[in-house]
């Protein structure tokens, strides 16, 4: 994609400091730096979003979270937790639309990161819940 800043960071065309590249995806630091060490992984296939993604894709893609994850632990001892995120779509935080995901190293509760699971609990009943978790299953079975 012309306009896409991660495809142009891919051919080279805007630089990056890279920490691991293979044929499939690359990864390098997050420009801004939320915390020290934040890390994009990004499918050098350009692909909006984690749904046009295929299985092939996906396993290429995610094989590398865990050793990408155990990098940032070794090179920040320091480190106390670590952040996983895959946005999609722009209510989804999602700012540039190629696929990627956010490794966050957490350092404290006060290193100016956070994210909030609302707490909906008392707002659904066990029927509720199974006739959601029926329309999920329904489209495993299909897809």
């Amino acid at each position: 994609m012309d306009d896409c800043i991660f495809c142009k960071i891919i051919q080279g065309d805007i630089p990056s400091i890279k920490v691991f590249e293979d044929d499939t995806v690359i990864a390098f630091l997050d420009i801004s730096q939320t915390t020290p060490g934040h890390t994009l992984l990004v499918p050098k296939q350009h692909v909006q979003d984690i749904f046009a993604y295929d299985a092939d894709l996906a396993a290429q893609v995610f094989q590398h979270v865990p050793r990408i994850a155990r990098a940032l632990r070794a090179a920040f001892p320091e480190m106390t937790g670590l952040n996983i995120c895959n946005n999609n779509g722009e209510v989804a935080y999602q700012s540039v639309m190629h696929s990627h995901i956010h490794f966050i190293p957490r350092y404290a509760s006060t290193d100016d990161f956070n994210i909030h699971f609302g707490d909906h609990t008392s707002q659904y009943t066990t029927d509720q819940l199974q006739v959601i978790g029926a329309k999920i299953k329904q489209q495993l079975e299909v897809n």
